[in-house]
């Protein structure tokens, strides 16, 4: 099923693609087809892992479509971003893990984008960043917020306040990505992650990626009882009755996500 600049090809590896080609742009238009998109993996039960890609090699995304700023003024600019925020905290929230496929550049509200996800696989060619303030504006839909929380304050500061551009092993060498593999092979590196991912207890995949996308928002302590928390959901899941037998048994585990 798809939409006009969005597709999706669902799996329990499911693709989300944008399709605004050759840089994939985000355009309010854009924005709306993601929202959508996320709609669909949520309603599906059978979804275990994301893979956001984008079509061509040029580019994952290379940011906002700058044609647009002209018309956005106060309010209107804050409500392109709002609207932004939104839909990619919601791509953040997804319970299962999510996978970006960095195929070329990941450059402003493309590697915000990227940020969204679990993990990061990119090309050897591609180039990321933030340099917004190259353009008098600022990283608007998460950008300085997640950076740091990824690779830490002075590195974020880096980054964004010279609106530095790096290639993809600075990213590596920074924990920005993941992964970095030969060009053409983003979507089939991320993939191979994804499926490590879906071979893992899903109840377990669920509750992990919850207390960690939770850690740096409170205490230690505060974290401690979240973990214990959804220790006590995973060791009343069925899933953990069937990885212990799997491990006894040494064969693979078939989870139930349940």
């Amino acid at each position: 099923m798809s939409t006009a600049l969005v597709t999706v090809d669902p799996g329990t590896i499911t693709t989300i693609r944008l399709n605004n080609p050759p840089l994939n742009l985000v355009s309010r238009e854009v924005t709306e087809a993601l929202d959508a998109a996320l709609s669909q993996v949520e309603c599906n039960e059978d979804v275990r892992a994301v893979i956001l890609a984008a079509t061509g090699d040029r580019a994952f995304c290379a940011g906002s479509d700058v044609k647009e700023f002209a018309a956005l003024h106060g309010r209107v600019a804050e409500g392109k971003l709002i609207r932004e925020n939104e839909v990619y905290n919601r791509l953040a929230q997804l319970s299962v893990p999510t996978v970006a496929a960095i195929e070329g550049d990941a450059l402003g509200g493309g590697l915000e984008l990227a940020l969204c996800c679990d993990l990061r696989v990119a090309s050897n060619d591609a180039l990321l960043g933030l340099p917004e303030v190259r353009l008098g504006v600022i990283p608007g839909s998460g950008g300085t917020q997640r950076l740091p929380r990824l690779i830490g304050l002075a590195r974020a500061k880096e980054l964004i306040l010279l609106g530095e551009i790096i290639d993809a092993e600075a990213a590596l060498d920074f924990g920005l990505v993941t992964r970095v593999v030969p060009r053409s092979r983003a979507e089939a590196g991320a993939r191979e992650l994804a499926e490590t991912l879906i071979q893992r207890g899903p109840v377990a995949i669920r509750e992990a990626k919850a207390v960690l996308d939770s850690t740096l928002d409170g205490s230690l302590a505060a974290g401690q009882v979240d973990e214990l928390d959804a220790s006590e959901r995973v060791f009343s899941s069925k899933d953990m009755l069937e990885g212990a037998a799997a491990f006894v048994e040494k064969r693979p585990a078939k989870f139930e996500n349940r």
